[in-house]
């Protein structure tokens, strides 16, 4: 479980990486992100923040998404893969043709999604607890994942969470995931935002 603190740091961090990839400023040294991310972030001295995790970084602009993109293989201490995380959410390929700009970025809610381990399931109707569980589906030929916040934003059934993640993120028959060669794994997510941490309404 992170601290607020530590929250708050990961956010801070995503937010600062993406105003330098959007602004020019980052550069690629063998595929990641560069030592020109601001220094006050390049050692934590956060143990959680320390830990290698996996993790998704997710770009809202009001309320319609942006950008997403994560790992759950992840080797790196935690704060670094949010920042390489949150460089490649600017570029996710679902929105190459609109991709974010620098000027969108003040108007863009950044939300943290923390990743457990990957667990096998049995039987996913009854493994799996919506909104509790994200789900990784994984086949020959293709593979797949929903976030638990999903589940809650869709207001799906279970059956639905399970079929429209073969269909739409693994490119398999809906009903795929029945399959013995199909397997389902599920995972919690520890999930925060900026939207958690924003100062009070004047009145």
């Amino acid at each position: 479980m992170l601290s607020d603190a530590d929250r708050r740091t990961l956010l801070r961090i995503a937010r600062e990486t993406m105003q330098a990839a959007l602004s020019g400023a980052s550069e690629k040294v063998s595929g990641t992100l560069s030592r020109r991310v601001p220094d006050t972030f390049s050692d934590p001295e956060s143990p959680a923040l320390q830990a290698p995790c996996g993790c998704f970084v997710t770009m809202h602009h009001r309320g319609r998404l942006r950008g997403c993109i994560g790992t759950f293989g992840a080797r790196a201490p935690l704060y670094r893969t949010v920042q390489e995380m949150a460089q490649a959410a600017t570029r996710d390929p679902r929105f190459l043709a609109h991709p974010v700009t620098a000027r969108e970025l003040d108007e863009i809610d950044i939300e943290i999604s923390v990743l457990s381990p990957l667990e096998r399931t049995q039987d996913p109707l009854k493994d799996v607890e919506l909104g509790r569980h994200g789900i990784c589906i994984q086949g020959p030929y293709g593979s797949g994942c929903f976030l638990p916040q999903v589940a809650t934003e869709t207001g799906w059934s279970k059956e639905e969470f399970l079929s429209q993640c073969c269909t739409h993120k693994a490119g398999m028959p809906p009903d795929a995931w029945k399959s013995p060669e199909i397997t389902v794994y599920r995972f919690e997510a520890e999930v925060f935002g900026e939207k958690d941490f924003a100062p009070p309404t004047q009145v």
